[in-house]
């Protein structure tokens, strides 16, 4: 029996997927790598736009969640960097406190000045 060909890179299915155990489904993010060209922000923006649909994250994503103390502003992140400068920029703003959650372990205010 002859030896197999080594592998090519198109021979690897490398593409990452999500799946969501609410939905009952899995997909590949090969939309928003090949069609939007998202690169590294592929997952997020999965994410982002599987919770506006649903209402919900896909499994394993927890968000920052930001909200304001005085005035119905919220906003949701996917990490804790742009979660924190929104927090502090809405605050120096509006001279707010604004509440940062994430998950049941963490959970801090930005205290308006």
């Amino acid at each position: 029996m002859p030896d197999a060909d080594p592998p090519t890179p198109d021979d690897i299915d490398d593409t990452p997927t999500v799946s969501c155990a609410r939905c009952e489904d899995e997909w590949d993010l090969a939309y928003e790598l090949d069609e939007l060209s998202l690169g590294n922000q592929s997952f997020e923006q999965f994410a982002l736009d599987h919770e506006r649909h649903t209402g919900h994250f896909p499994d394993g994503v927890t968000p920052w969640i930001v909200t304001c103390k005085q005035c119905p502003a919220t906003e949701r992140f996917l990490s804790e960097t742009p979660a924190r400068r929104w927090a502090e920029t809405h605050s120096r703003h509006t001279r707010h406190s604004v509440g940062i959650e994430y998950s049941d372990d963490a959970e801090f205010v930005i205290e308006s000045e």
